[in-house]
C-alpha cells in the first residue's frame, strides 16, 4: 500500500501543529497490557520488539555526551527554582488576605445585611397593605425572618471586621515579604535558564538539525503504540499489518504525525486506516489545508470518540464515523459556511475542531440556528466572542428550568433552550465554537467549568478565570492551563518548534518523566530543556486575559444589540396579487429593544426583546379580511406577542418554538381598511429574544 508523501513544504506546514510536549503522547500500559494474542500476534509482537530496542540502542549511542556538571546544575537550579515558586505562591497568599478580607466586609455590609434590610422594608410594605389575618401573619413571618438574616449578618460583619484588622495590621510586612519572594524566584529563574541554554548548546547537534528525525520519529511511535498494541491491529488481517508496516517505512508520515500530537492512545494502526479511507473518500483531503483536515481526523479519532444522542433516541450511532465527520467540515468549508480562519489551521488546531461530541446534524444546526437567529454573532469582529457570545445572551443561567429538556432534542438544542449552570453553558459555548470550525480546548476551574478557544491574538479563556486558574485532565491526559498556553505560544514559532519537539522525542526515548505542570512532574533533562526553549519561543506572546468572568454564573445583565444599517431597497413593502409582505424593519416607530440584522436568506431581520414594540404603516389595495402571519426564529419556547390593528382591539399571536428555524406564526384573523393602516407588534414582557424575518398578510375570501 502506498502512503501518502510530504514535500518538506508540506510536511512543515503539519508541523506547525508541534506536540510541544511529550506529555500528549504518554499511553496508558492498561491500554495494551490486557491485549490477549495469538500466536501470529506474538511473533508480530516479537519483531516489533526487537525492532524498538534497536532502535532504542542505535539512537542512545548517537546522542551527544552531556556535561555531569551541566546537568548537576541545571537540576539544582530548577529545584532551587521550584521551592521559590513556592514561597511566591505562599507569599501572594499572605499578602492577598487585606483584599479578601475588605471583599468579606463588603459582603457582610451589603448583600448580606442590605439584602435583609431591603427584605424587610418589602415585608413591612405587604404588611401595611394586608388585608386579612392570613397575609397579615405571613408579612410578620417574612418580617421576623430577615430581622434574623439581619442580625446573623451583624455577627458576621463584626468577625470579618476583626479579620480585617488583623490583617492590616500585618499587611506591610507581608508585602515587603512577597517582594524579596519575587526578587529571589526571578534570580533562580535566571539561574535555572542559564543552566538550560548551557545544556541545549550541548543538544544542537540532536536538536538543531534533522540528521537523526528518521530514528526518533520511529522509535517514538513505537514507543508511543507499544509493540503489544502494534501486533493486536496488525493482526486482524492482512491490509491491518500492510498499513503498520507502510507507516513504519514511511518517516514523513511518522514525523507528520508526531509533530501533531500523536494518534490518540498510541492507535496508529488504526490512525492510518482512517487517514487512508478519507483519501479514497475524497480527493480534495490529499493537499492543503483538507490534508491538513484529514490528518488530524484520523489522529483524533483513532481511540473512538462516543456520540451524544437525543435521550429518546436509542439506535443512533454509539460513535463519530470519523470519516463523515470529515466530510462534513470538507463540505461546510467549501460552501463557505465556517469562520474565514479555518483554511489557515494546524493539524493540532483542527483536532480541537473535529473532536466534538454532537453529531454531524447537529453541527449543522448549530451554524444554521446561529445563522437565522443571531447572525450578528456571527459577523462580529471581536473574535474573542465571535459565535460564543450567544452563551452569555441566549443561555439562561440557573438549573430550575433543566426540567423541562426534551428527550426528543439533542442536549445542545436543550441547552440554549432550558439554560443551566456553567458546566452546560460552557459545553454549548465548546459546541458552538467547534460548529463554526474555531479550535476550542475545555478549562476546568475550581468547581467552574469554561472554555477556551483560538483567536488570532493568540488564545483565550471565556467565562472563567484565566488559564493560571485552569486545568484540563482527558482520559489520555492531564494538563494545567498555563502549560496549554505555553505550548499555543511556542508552536506559534514552527521554525524553532522543531528543536522543542526533538528534545522531547529524546526524553522519551531516554524513558524521562514528562515535565507536567498540573501533576507537579519537573521533567528529565531534556524535558527541561525543552521547556527552557519553549520559553524562549513565548518570551514575545503577549497572554489575553479572560472574557466575561464576570458572567461566568450569569446571564449578560443588559443586552447590548448594534443595529446594522438598513437601506431603502430592505424597507419597501411588497403587494403581489393582493398578498402584502412587509419586511420587519420597516417599521414606522418602535419601544423597547431590538436591532436589525443582516439576513442570511437576504435582505435584513430583527432581533427583538420582550417589551418591544413596533409600528407598521401599511397601504391595503382593497379592504376586507386578512390572515396575518410573521416568518420567526426563536431558540425558546413561551414567547407571547398581541397585534393590533388601527388601535382596535389587541390580538393574541403565539410565538412557535422553531429550534433556531425559520417557520412562519400561526395566522391571525384581521380586518384592513382600503389605503393606510397602522399595524402595531408588541412582545410580552419576559419574553425572551425572537427573530422576525417579515410580515405576511394574505386577503380571505
Amino acid at each position: 500500500m502506498k502512503l501518502p508523501t510530504f514535500t518538506h513544504h508540506a510536511l512543515f506546514g503539519l508541523a506547525l501543529t508541534s506536540g510541544v510536549f511529550v506529555a500528549p503522547l504518554t499511553a496508558k500500559p492498561e491500554t495494551t497490557a490486557s491485549v490477549a494474542l495469538s500466536p501470529q500476534g506474538e511473533t508480530i509482537k516479537a519483531k516489533y520488539a526487537a525492532m524498538l530496542s534497536a532502535l532504542q540502542r542505535e539512537t542512545i549511542e548517537r546522542l551527544p555526551v552531556l556535561d555531569e556538571r551541566k546537568a548537576s546544575a541545571l537540576q539544582k537550579a530548577s529545584e532551587e527554582t521550584r521551592r521559590a515558586l513556592t514561597a511566591v505562591e505562599s507569599a501572594q497568599k499572605n499578602a492577598g488576605q487585606v483584599g479578601n478580607a475588605k471583599a468579606l466586609v463588603e459582603h457582610a455590609k451589603g448583600k448580606w445585611i442590605g439584602g435583609a434590610e431591603k427584605s424587610i422594608a418589602a415585608a413591612k410594605e405587604s404588611l401595611a397593605k394586608a388585608q386579612d389575618a392570613t397575609s397579615r401573619a405571613a408579612a410578620e413571618k417574612e418580617i421576623a425572618k430577615w430581622e434574623a438574616n439581619k442580625q446573623d449578618g451583624m455577627k458576621a460583619l463584626a468577625e470579618r471586621q476583626s479579620l480585617l484588622d488583623q490583617a492590616l495590621k500585618t499587611d506591610a510586612a507581608n508585602k515587603i515579604a512577597l517582594d524579596q519572594a519575587n526578587d529571589l524566584f526571578a534570580k533562580t529563574k535566571a539561574e535555572e535558564a542559564q543552566a538550560a541554554k548551557d545544556l541545549m548548546d550541548q543538544m544542537a547537534p540532536v536538536c538543531a538539525v534533522d540528521k537523526m528525525d528518521d530514528s526518533l520519529v520511529k522509535c517514538v511511535v513505537l514507543l508511543h503504540a507499544t509493540p503489544t498494541g502494534l501486533a493486536a491491529y496488525a493482526s486482524l488481517g492482512s491490509t491491518q499489518a500492510a498499513l503498520v508496516d507502510s507507516l513504519l517505512s514511511n518517516p514523513a508520515m511518522m514525523k507528520a504525525m508526531l509533530v501533531s500530537g500523536g494518534a490518540s492512545f498510541g492507535q496508529y494502526g488504526k490512525a492510518m486506516e482512517i487517514f487512508t479511507t478519507i483519501q479514497k473518500a475524497s480527493p480534495r483531503s490529499k493537499e492543503g489545508n483538507l490534508q491538513r483536515l484529514a490528518l488530524a481526523t484520523a489522529l483524533e479519532h483513532a481511540k473512538p470518540i462516543e456520540q451524544s444522542n437525543p435521550d429518546a433516541v436509542k439506535d443512533g450511532a454509539e460513535f463519530i464515523d470519523p470519516v463523515k465527520r470529515y466530510l462534513h467540515y470538507e463540505k461546510a468549508y467549501l460552501e463557505g459556511e465556517l469562520d474565514p480562519a479555518f483554511k489557515n489551521f494546524t493539524v493540532w488546531e483542527y483536532r480541537m475542531v473535529v473532536d466534538s461530541d454532537a453529531p454531524d446534524e447537529i453541527l449543522q444546526w448549530g451554524r444554521n440556528m446561529l445563522r437565522n437567529y443571531r447572525p450578528d454573532h456571527i459577523e462580529t469582529n471581536d473574535y474573542g466572542w465571535r459565535y460564543v457570545a450567544s452563551v452569555k445572551t441566549e443561555v439562561p443561567y440557573g438549573s430550575q428550568n433543566v426540567q423541562f429538556d426534551l428527550p426528543t432534542q439533542h442536549k445542545y438544542q436543550n441547552i440554549i433552550k432550558n439554560g443551566g449552570v456553567c458546566g452546560r453553558r460552557a459545553f454549548f459555548g465548546r459546541f458552538i465554537l467547534k460548529s463554526f470550525g474555531i479550535p476550542t480546548w475545555g478549562v476546568t476551574q475550581k468547581a467552574h467549568a469554561a472554555l477556551s478557544h483560538w483567536t488570532p491574538k493568540g488564545w483565550v479563556v471565556n467565562l472563567g478565570a484565566g488559564f493560571q486558574a485552569s486545568w484540563w485532565d482527558k482520559e489520555e491526559v492531564s494538563m494545567s492551563g498555563t502549560q496549554f498556553l505555553l505550548e499555543t505560544q511556542a508552536r506559534a514559532h514552527p521554525e524553532e518548534c522543531i528543536k522543542v519537539m526533538r528534545a522531547e522525542w529524546v526524553s522519551r526515548i531516554l524513558g524521562e518523566p514528562a515535565f507536567n505542570e498540573r501533576k507537579n512532574v519537573a521533567g528529565g533533562l531534556w524535558s527541561r530543556v525543552a521547556l527552557y526553549q519553549s520559553r524562549i519561543l513565548a518570551a514575545t506572546a503577549v497572554p489575553l486575559g479572560p472574557l466575561g468572568q464576570e458572567l461566568a454564573e450569569a446571564n449578560e445583565r443588559e443586552q447590548k444589540v448594534k443595529s446594522q444599517a438598513v437601506s431603502k431597497a430592505d424597507i419597501g413593502i411588497n403587494v403581489q396579487k393582493g398578498v402584502i409582505t412587509v419586511p420587519a424593519v420597516s417599521h414606522a416607530k418602535t419601544s423597547g429593544k431590538s436591532a436589525a440584522m443582516k439576513c442570511y436568506k437576504g435582505g435584513m431581520q430583527i432581533h427583538a426583546l420582550g417589551g418591544f414594540k413596533a409600528d407598521y404603516v401599511v397601504e391595503a389595495p382593497v379592504a376586507g379580511r386578512y390572515t396575518l402571519s410573521a416568518q420567526v426564529t426563536t431558540v425558546q419556547d413561551g414567547q407571547q406577542a398581541m397585534i393590533t390593528v388601527n388601535a382596535g382591539k389587541p390580538c393574541p399571536m403565539t410565538i412557535p418554538y422553531t429550534v433556531g428555524m425559520w417557520q412562519p406564526t400561526t395566522p391571525v384573523e384581521v380586518h384592513l381598511t382600503e389605503g393606510k393602516n397602522t399595524i402595531q407588534l408588541e412582545l410580552a414582557a419576559g419574553s425572551r429574544g425572537v427573530t422576525i424575518k417579515d410580515f405576511v398578510m394574505t386577503p380571505l375570501k
